[in-house]
C-alpha cells in the first residue's frame, strides 16, 4: 500500500521533476502523487506558452490517483510519474482534435501507449498543443496558438509535438509523448533543451494515434535526461497485433541492452559541401564541438557522403508520401476544407494529386536511396548531423511557412523513409537563448545503443535540463552497455579469409578486434585438417585469435551448423576476461599434430 507518511511541508523548489528524482522523492515520503498533482495545476501559467489543448484538473485525475493510492512506489516502475499526451494520440474519456476543432472526437478507449505507461504508474496531465494534423516542424499552425519556446517565446518552439516539448522543458511533466513523423519528436527537443527520442518504426505501438504518415509515423518521447527516456520507453514498449505496422523488438534492442559505453564507436558526418546551417554561424560552431566531443570521449569520426540520405529527405514532401495525409484526413478536407488551417489545406491537399505511377516511380528512388544508405552504415556505427539548421522566430515562420519548415527538416526528413532510430541531444544554445541540438542516427533497432551513446555524451557536457535551470543530474546507469550482439573467439577456419569464414559474414557477424589468448592454451591440427585448442595452464602458450560480433538472431543457426568433436565455450584472452569461443572436446587431439609452437593457425597454413 501506498506510503501515508509524508512531509508536511516540503520545499516546491527542491523539486526534481526527472523520473529518476521522483523515484526518490517517493520513495522518501517526500510528498505523494495526489500532492504532486495539486502542485502542478497551481504553477504560474501567466506567461502563457499555449502549451494545452486541454489541461486535466483534479476531477479527471481522480481515477489514476486512487489507483496509485493502492499500491506503493517500488510496485510500478513509473509510479506517481506525470507525463503529456499530444492531441494526437488518444486517452480514455478526453477529446481528441489533432488542433482541428471539426475533428474533435472523444477517445472511448486509451492508445496502447497510453494504457501501457498508465498500467506502469504514470498519471496523464492533458493533451498538447500541436501543429495540425502533425503538418509541420514549426509549431505555430494551431487555433489554439503558436507554440512558444520555452526560452524565447518570440521563437518557435518546434513541432509538430510543440506543446508536448515545452511542458516537458518547463517542468509541468516528468516526459511527454509526441509523434514523429517527418522530426517531430526531434525538432522541438532541440529548441527546448530535452532529449528527444525517435524509436525505430513499430517498437512503439500507433494504435490510437490518428494517423499523418500511417506507413512511416512514430510515437516519440520527450525527457530531460536519457536515464528518463530509456524509462520511458521500456514501460512503453511492446509488440501490438493491432497495430499493423507493430514489429518485435529484438533481444539486442531490449532495455538490458542500454547502460555505459566501454568501446570507441565510428560515428560519420557529412562532407564539408553538405552542411547548410543557411547563415547561422553559432550553430555551426556549436555542431562542430559536438563532433570534438565525441573524439574526445574516444569516438572515431569520419565525413563520407550523405547524398542518398538528403536525396531521401526530398522524397518525404515532394514526393507521393503526402498522399498519406490527404488519405488521413479525406473525409474531412473533402467535406469541409476550411475546417483546416489555409497551410495545411495547400499541403494536404497536395496529396490529392499524385497518381499511383507516381508512388511506384518514388519508391524505386527510395529504395535506390535505401540501398546507397545502407553501404554507407556498413561502414560506420552511427551518424551525427545537426538536429536542425537553425531557429527561426514565430513572425519569420508565419511569413513564409512552408519554406522556412523544409529548412527545419533538412536532417530529419529522411530518417522513417530509411527505417532508422535517432536520438536528438543538447549541445549547447543559440543566441537568442533558444537551444541547439544535435542528433545521433543509427540503424533499426540500435534504440539502445543510441541512447548508450547519447548518456556518455551528455554526462561528459556542461549541461542544464530543459528550461529549469538545473544541472543534469549524474545517471545512474553504471552496467555497461549491451554489445547487441554475441562476441565470438574464433582461432582456425573462421578466420578472416579462411575457408569458413562466410558461415559468420553470411550471417551477419563483423570483426571487432584481432588478439592473443592467455598463456594457458594449446592448438592441434585434428586428422579432418580442422583446428582444435583445448586449455592446459601447465604447458601451454598464447594463440592468435579474432573476435567476431555475431546477430544474436543468427548465433543459434551458426552454433547447430558445429560438427562434433567441436563446441562453443569460454576462452580467457590475454587481457584477463572471458569470451564465448571454440572448444574441442579431450578426444579432439587424439592422433592430432600439435602446432601450438607456431603460436596460430593462420601461421599453420602459410607454413604448408
Amino acid at each position: 500500500m501506498q506510503q501515508t507518511h509524508t512531509r508536511s511541508l516540503f520545499d516546491w523548489s527542491q523539486l526534481d521533476i526527472t523520473i529518476a528524482g521522483l523515484q526518490r522523492h517517493y520513495q522518501q515520503a517526500d510528498f505523494t502523487p495526489r500532492q504532486l498533482v495539486q502542485h502542478l495545476l497551481t504553477l504560474e501559467q501567466a506567461d502563457n506558452h499555449n502549451i494545452w489543448i486541454e489541461r486535466l484538473q483534479l476531477p479527471q485525475l481522480e481515477r489514476y490517483l486512487t489507483a496509485l493510492e493502492q499500491t506503493s512506489p517500488d510496485a510500478l516502475p513509473l509510479y506517481g510519474v506525470p507525463f503529456a499526451v499530444k492531441d494526437n494520440i488518444d486517452l480514455a474519456g478526453v477529446d481528441s482534435t489533432a488542433a482541428c476543432e471539426a475533428y474533435r472526437y472523444q477517445a472511448d478507449a486509451s492508445a496502447t501507449v497510453v494504457a501501457k505507461l498508465i498500467a506502469a504508474g504514470a498519471m496523464p496531465m492533458g493533451k498538447t498543443n500541436m501543429d495540425q494534423f502533425a503538418t509541420g516542424l514549426v509549431g505555430v499552425r494551431s487555433p489554439w496558438g503558436a507554440g512558444k519556446n520555452a526560452f524565447n517565446p518570440d521563437y518557435i518552439s518546434g513541432g509538430s509535438s510543440s506543446g508536448s516539448a515545452v511542458a516537458t522543458a518547463k517542468g509541468l511533466v516528468s516526459f511527454a509523448l509526441g509523434t514523429d513523423t517527418a522530426g517531430s519528436g526531434r525538432v522541438p527537443a532541440a529548441f527546448n533543451n530535452l532529449i528527444g527520442l525517435k524509436p525505430s518504426r513499430g517498437v512503439i505501438s500507433c494504435k490510437g494515434v490518428i494517423p499523418a504518415c500511417q506507413s512511416l509515423d512514430c510515437v516519440s518521447i520527450f525527457a530531460l535526461t536519457v536515464d528518463d527516456a530509456n524509462l520511458a520507453l521500456a514501460a512503453a514498449e511492446g509488440h501490438d497485433l493491432a497495430d499493423p505496422y507493430s514489429r518485435p523488438n529484438p533481444y539486442d534492442n531490449s532495455a538490458r541492452r542500454y547502460g555505459a559505453l566501454t568501446d570507441s564507436k565510428t560515428i560519420a558526418i557529412p562532407l564539408p559541401e553538405q552542411l547548410q546551417f543557411f547563415g547561422d554561424d553559432t550553430a555551426a560552431s556549436l555542431y562542430q564541438q559536438a563532433i570534438a566531443q565525441l573524439q574526445a570521449l574516444g569516438h572515431q569520426i569520419t565525413a563520407l557522403d550523405m547524398t542518398p540520405f538528403l536525396d531521401a529527405a526530398r522524397l518525404l514532401y515532394e514526393g507521393p508520401w503526402v498522399a498519406e495525409r490527404y488519405v488521413a484526413t479525406e473525409a474531412l478536407f473533402n467535406q469541409d476544407p476550411d475546417a483546416m488551417l489555409p497551410v495545411i489545406q495547400t499541403i494536404i491537399g497536395g496529396g490529392a494529386k499524385p497518381t499511383a505511377a507516381d508512388g511506384f516511380k518514388a519508391m524505386y528512388k527510395l529504395q535506390a536511396c535505401r540501398q546507397q544508405a545502407e553501404r554507407v552504415m556498413a561502414k560506420v556505427d552511427f551518424l551525427l548531423l545537426p538536429t536542425t539548421p537553425t531557429c527561426f522566430t514565430i513572425a519569420e515562420v508565419e511569413a513564409d511557412p512552408i519554406k522556412l519548415n523544409s529548412q527545419l527538416g533538412t536532417y530529419t526528413n529522411f530518417v522513417n523513409l530509411l527505417d532508422m532510430a535517432a536520438i536528438a541531444i543538447p549541445a549547447g544554445f543559440l543566441p537568442t537563448g533558444v537551444g541547439f541540438g544535435v542528433t545521433l542516427l543509427g540503424k533499426a533497432f540500435s534504440d539502445r545503443q543510441l541512447l548508450s551513446l547519447a548518456n556518455q555524451f551528455c554526462q561528459h557536457s556542461q549541461q542544464t535540463i530543459g528550461a529549469l535551470d538545473k544541472p543534469l543530474p549524474a545517471s545512474s546507469v553504471t552496467s555497461p552497455a549491451g554489445k547487441g550482439g554475441v562476441d565470438l573467439v574464433v582461432c582456425g577456419a573462421h578466420l578472416s579469409g579462411m575457408p569458413l569464414n562466410w558461415q559468420l559474414s553470411e550471417r551477419g557477424a563483423v570483426k571487432i578486434a584481432e588478439g592473443i589468448t592467455s598463456a594457458d592454451y594449446r592448438l592441434f591440427a585434428m586428422a579432418d585438417g580442422r583446428p582444435a585448442m583445448v586449455r592446459d595452464e601447465q604447458a601451454g602458450a598464447g594463440i592468435a585469435v579474432e573476435t567476431w560480433r555475431v546477430p544474436t538472431e543468427a548465433f543459434g543457426s551458426f552454433v547447430a551448423d558445429i560438427p562434433a568433436p567441436l563446441g562453443i565455450g569460454k576462452v580467457q584472452l590475454e587481457d584477463g576476461a572471458w569470451y564465448t569461443s571454440f572448444i574441442a572436446e579431450p578426444r579432439a587431439v587424439e592422433g592430432a599434430t600439435e602446432i601450438t609452437h607456431l603460436g596460430g593457425w593462420r601461421a599453420y597454413c602459410a607454413k604448408g
